[in-house]
């Protein structure tokens, strides 16, 4: 149950990240930090979740479903 709040959290920290982008590209503001940053950050988390899936596919702790063919 720990595993699933891990990666909604990762989840919901790519969605922020995203939106954080969003709001930084339409102040278009020469102080804000640049967009690339955050975009960046979307990119590491995505990157940690696809990682985390296949680190517990390959040890077994969560199981995908059988071809349905």
């Amino acid at each position: 149950m720990l595993i699933k709040f891990i990666l909604i959290a990762l989840l919901l920290l790519v969605i922020i990240s995203l939106f954080q982008a969003l709001y930084v590209m339409m102040k278009n503001d020469g102080t804000a930090p640049k967009m690339s940053k955050f975009l960046g950050r979307r990119l590491l988390f995505s990157a940690l979740v696809v990682a985390v899936i296949l680190v517990l596919l390959a040890t077994g702790i969560i199981t995908p479903h059988p071809r349905p063919y």
